[in-house]
């Protein structure tokens, strides 16, 4: 019999400074999600923050409570591209799951969450992978 187990990692990035948040949760679902935002708004108390979000489901849950220094902002339907965090997947695919096998989904939640500690300590990548020119005129223009 096959079996299926997953862990599944939440992400937010300043593409302007390259600060990222990470949260490794039990599930994709609007009470992770929820969970998520709060430890973002947390974080970050004395900013207002425009989250970027694709159109996934547990994106738009509507009994989710939303942060007060948090608004999202949905992308249009079916363009992930668009999403400076995908290229946080790309990188940590790469740099820390690259031709690895696991033991157990165990061993891949530790290596998981050793990939999003590094990311999230190491800003420069970060800005260099996801604050790509347009995004940054955008906001440097809407000053």
């Amino acid at each position: 019999m096959l079996t299926h187990e997953y862990v599944y990692a939440y992400a937010a990035v300043s593409v302007q400074d390259g600060d990222l948040d990470s949260l490794v949760l039990p599930a994709v679902n609007g009470q992770c999600m929820e969970v998520f935002l709060a430890e973002v708004a947390t974080r970050h108390p004395d900013e207002n923050i425009v989250m970027v979000l694709d159109g996934a489901g547990w994106h738009k849950s509507q009994t989710m409570a939303i942060p007060e220094n948090l608004h999202l902002l949905n992308l249009p339907p079916y363009s992930p591209e668009l999403n400076p965090v995908e290229h946080v997947w790309d990188e940590l695919r790469e740099k820390h799951f690259h031709n690895r096998a696991f033991e157990s989904l165990d061993a891949l939640e530790d290596q998981l969450i050793v990939g999003l500690l590094a990311l999230e300590a190491d800003r420069q990548t970060v800005k260099s992978i996801c604050g790509w020119e347009w995004i940054i005129s955008a906001l440097s223009n809407a000053n």
